[in-house]
């Protein structure tokens, strides 16, 4: 009786096509680490570019009378102050979970770096959508007004405070667009052994 020993490498055919269950090339996970690294450099600048743009929002109209004075301010809204302490601690944790970013490049196939920033980011990803949801619904009332509840649009008067906000909410999407795609990759990347 005679055996056949296939080797790993015959698993390629000629032509450039892989055969089923071929594994991938070998640096693909390193790479998957080095784009974590650098999407997450670009989640730390919208995150806290947020933060400092909602936080530094303020306009005071140039007319005022003696008892009054017409000032618009992040500090005026309760959900914009939420978002700006929201904002700020997402920031702060990407900027914590760069170390172990670092950690997945030098050592690609570690599971529990990367199973730690899937369960980190996908709760500031949840921190990040709910207060970026919660002050655009703000921004659309400060833009649009409400007639039902007698909210009135305070971006005809308020032009400069309605567009540094507005860039705020788009900003804080962005890095929970990043934060999506970071899960994603991450869980891409984890061993399929680590699961059990």
């Amino acid at each position: 009786m005679s055996t056949i020993d296939v080797s790993e490498s015959s698993k390629n055919i000629g032509n450039g096509r892989k055969v089923p269950g071929a594994p991938l090339r070998p640096g693909w996970k390193k790479g998957v680490a080095i784009m974590d690294f650098i999407l997450r450099l670009g989640a730390i600048a919208a995150s806290l570019g947020a933060a400092a743009s909602m936080a530094t929002s303020d306009q005071t109209l140039p007319f005022f009378t003696q008892f009054f004075q017409f000032e618009a301010s992040y500090d005026s809204f309760s959900t914009f102050q939420f978002f700006v302490i929201a904002m700020a601690f997402v920031g702060g944790y990407l900027v914590l979970s760069i170390p172990f970013s670092i950690v997945t490049i030098i050592r690609p196939h570690a599971a529990g770096p990367r199973l730690f920033l899937i369960i980190l980011d996908t709760v500031f990803l949840t921190l990040s959508t709910s207060s970026g949801a919660a002050a655009a619904a703000i921004v659309y009332l400060a833009h649009n007004g409400n007639q039902d509840s007698n909210w009135l649009a305070i971006c005809n008067q308020f032009g400069d405070f309605c567009q540094q906000i507005s860039g705020a909410v788009v900003a804080s999407l962005v890095a929970v667009l990043l934060l999506v795609v970071l899960i994603v990759m991450s869980a891409v990347a984890l061993p399929h052994n680590s699961y059990l």
